[in-house]
């Protein structure tokens, strides 16, 4: 397929922007040890967005790989995950915020080392989210794609090093017009001392129309009753 437009997220980097619904969005990490963090809001209406809770309880996950619908706070699928290399993609981590990178990583300012200062995932998403007319109150839960955090027995929450090499590919399909927020910036949880942020390439590729045999609509029973309700609002705006 034709790639529509596609755009390298540099370390520290951000981005965001309306993707209209029938597209795919790849990510292409090109270094080893990536993670961005995504947001995830309805284009036409901004009050709605992606929901954690319902996404993973209604299929029945605390990791995100192919066959997994993003959820909208209205039962909407927003987008879903149709091809994936690694297997686990992390949406509990949360982001970095400025204070957090300070302990981890040294205070970095902006007046001091310019455009070499240390982002923090949360500035991040804030600086994307004002320019899209949202604000601070608008953060919400975030996915981190080529994270992945596992719970152990006693609840604790453990960071994989080493689960995202060089090369490896995310695609996502928007089931409805979206708004996209990213940041690529480090894990929470990441344990590495240097700060660990590596290119990403975001490309955007027209997609094929979804089927009634689609996997991602038949990946469990919750799946098509969202995917029935997008399309449902799709079919009273025509």
């Amino acid at each position: 397929m034709n790639i529509l437009w596609s755009e390298t997220m540099h370390p520290g980097g951000k981005w965001s922007g309306v993707i209209g619904k029938g597209k795919l969005i790849r990510l292409t990490a090109m270094e080893e040890g990536a993670n961005v963090t995504m947001l995830l809001y309805h284009a036409a209406d901004l009050t709605e967005r992606y929901n954690m809770p319902d996404t993973l309880k209604a299929q029945h996950t605390a990791h995100l790989t192919k066959g997994h619908v993003l959820m909208s706070d209205n039962g909407r699928a927003m987008a879903s995950i149709v091809q994936d290399d690694l297997g686990w993609h992390d949406p509990l981590g949360a982001y970095t915020t400025r204070g957090s990178t300070d302990e981890k990583y040294g205070v970095s300012r902006y007046q001091e080392q310019r455009n070499d200062w240390l982002r923090s995932g949360q500035e991040n998403l804030a600086v994307e989210l004002t320019r899209c007319g949202l604000g601070n109150r608008d953060l919400s839960p975030a996915i981190n794609w080529f994270s992945k955090v596992y719970c152990d027995a006693e609840g604790n929450m453990h960071f994989a090093e080493g689960h995202c090499k060089a090369g490896q590919v995310v695609t996502l399909r928007t089931e409805m017009d979206i708004l996209l927020v990213l940041s690529n910036t480090p894990h929470l949880l990441d344990p590495r001392k240097t700060y660990p942020s590596v290119p990403v390439k975001l490309e955007v590729l027209p997609a094929l129309p979804v089927d009634s045999q689609d996997y991602c609509v038949n990946y469990r029973p919750e799946n098509r009753r969202a995917f029935n309700n997008t399309w449902n609002y799709y079919a009273l705006q025509s």
